[in-house]
């Protein structure tokens, strides 16, 4: 017999809590541009490009970037560690990647990489770790403050279910903000309470905007519990000023907040007259010790020069929390047994790559050096590119992997887009993407301010692809204005 009963699980039925959650990094127009993908690949000339040009994600090996050879040498030894006492092994393998393989080695319980490590990872890594951390800053790190991740994403993740209690707990995030945020603080059920970026005075970040905020959200009940810093900026590309980082903490101080600190583009700085400082260092320099301020510091393996983004490596460190808080975190870690032994061992040789007098020094310079001045090159060509354009400007990418440049579209494209239900900046990036092949993500995706429309483009796509975007990008640019010429 036929039943007649609805199903277990309906769309109304579900968590509302994944309802309101977005991600727009990989939202409607990333399973638009998969379908065309699948389109190229039966019928290549269907449309007027070649390839889809995933320029929506911070994801360099899909775009061409090699891996750096010495971290793959030693993970590779790491995972088959029976070929390190072959005599091929040495002519395929520098010295040091050997060396440093069974020094990894030799910190994993029962030298096996395919076994749970303890749930904030192996202690010897965390050790690297801290060690890296301790030269990067001049202060002294602490491996047992070190939790190793799948990515920066889990630890955010995790931070989140640590904080929200309820809606009426609130994280005060920038805007625009790298989706993960408001997408976990939706999932966690809290309120995401904004503060805005002056894109007039490139991107920068205002103590006093970021009051307004709070005292805002104070005013309606809102127990704000933490502030998310992203340096280098996500997707905006600015890089803080040091007296600014210092005025995020004394504010952090003085208002009693968890300073949040997203720093996983550490080592993307594009321009000579910035340089990136961790916010644990402008702390300890200000006198901030750990009863001062509740810091955590979030890492990738994914960006950097590195990009190994599908290994899932990454690290926070968490510092000025009671011990009694740090078991709780701990137990938030060990419901997920640990993370992923390759990750682990990817996050210490990033903190700790090869040294002078290494055998493999000058080539894993010259790899950095190369990524490093590629993209800084690659982000000036599509600045330049995008402030070409009319009524589009952008500013700077002074660190990170992408320019999010401002659309002013004339009012019959906003009324274009509206008679489809969609945002302009949406309709704008659709237009884009089923002409050209080129993938970027609506600035609504993000935040803006009302009224302000935006995209971000990442500067990924290798160096020898860029002037064929550019030339597309214009083309479109022109015909789109065209065609909604008020």
């Amino acid at each position: 017999m036929g039943s007649t009963q609805s199903p277990p699980v309906t769309f109304n039925s579900i968590n509302p809590k994944v309802l309101k959650c977005e991600y727009a990094v990989r939202g409607e127009i990333v399973s638009h541009a998969q379908r065309l993908q699948q389109e190229l690949q039966t019928k290549p000339d269907c449309y007027p490009f070649d390839e889809i040009l995933y320029c929506n994600i911070g994801n360099p090996q899909s775009l061409g970037q090699l891996p750096v050879t010495f971290f793959r040498e030693v993970l590779a030894l790491c995972d088959h560690p029976s070929i390190l006492d072959k005599s091929e092994t040495h002519a395929l393998f520098s010295s040091d990647a050997i060396a440093r393989a069974r020094q990894i080695l030799d910190l994993i319980p029962g030298r096996a990489t395919g076994a749970y490590s303890h749930s904030q990872g192996i202690k010897g890594l965390r050790d690297a770790i801290a060690a890296g951390i301790t030269a990067r800053d001049g202060f002294p790190a602490n491996a047992d403050d070190i939790f190793l991740t799948d990515g920066a994403s889990p630890a955010v993740h995790m931070m989140m279910q640590l904080l929200i209690r309820s809606e009426k707990d609130g994280i005060l995030c920038p805007i625009p903000q790298y989706p993960l945020y408001s997408a976990s603080i939706a999932l966690h059920g809290g309120s995401l309470v904004p503060y805005y970026l002056d894109e007039a005075a490139g991107w920068g970040l205002e103590v006093s905007e970021v009051k307004k905020q709070l005292e805002d959200a104070r005013s309606k009940g809102i127990a704000v519990r933490a502030i998310v810093v992203i340096n280098p900026g996500n997707p905006t590309g600015q890089v803080l000023a040091e007296g600014n980082q210092r005025e995020i903490v004394e504010f952090c101080k003085k208002e009693s907040l968890v300073l949040l600190a997203d720093e996983v583009y550490q080592e993307n700085i594009y321009v000579e007259n910035k340089k990136f400082n961790s916010f644990k260092k402008i702390a300890r320099s200000m006198g901030c010790g750990e009863k001062d301020l509740s810091l955590v510091s979030f890492q990738s393996v994914s960006k950097g020069y590195y990009g190994e983004c599908g290994k899932r490596g990454g690290y926070m460190e968490v510092t000025g929390f009671g011990a009694d808080v740090r078991e709780q975190i701990y137990k938030l870690a060990s419901v997920n047994l640990c993370s992923n032994i390759s990750g682990q061992i990817l996050a210490s040789l990033v903190m700790n790559p090869p040294k002078v007098g290494y055998e493999s020094y000058e080539s894993f310079t010259a790899e950095k050096n190369g990524i490093l001045s590629s993209l800084a090159r690659r982000a000036k060509a599509l600045e330049d590119a995008f402030n070409s354009l009319e009524g589009v400007t952008c500013n700077k990418a002074e660190g990170a992997m992408y320019l999010f440049p401002r659309l002013h579209l004339p009012r019959k494209a906003i009324e274009a887009a509206k008679a489809v239900n969609a945002a302009p900046d949406a309709f704008y990036a659709r237009r884009l993407l089923d002409a050209t092949g080129i993938v970027v993500v609506p600035g609504s995706g993000f935040g803006q301010v009302p009224g302000t429309w935006h995209f971000r483009c990442t500067i990924l796509p290798q160096e020898n692809k860029i002037p064929a975007i550019i030339t597309r990008l214009k083309a479109f640019h022109e015909s789109f204005m065209g065609e909604f010429c008020d």
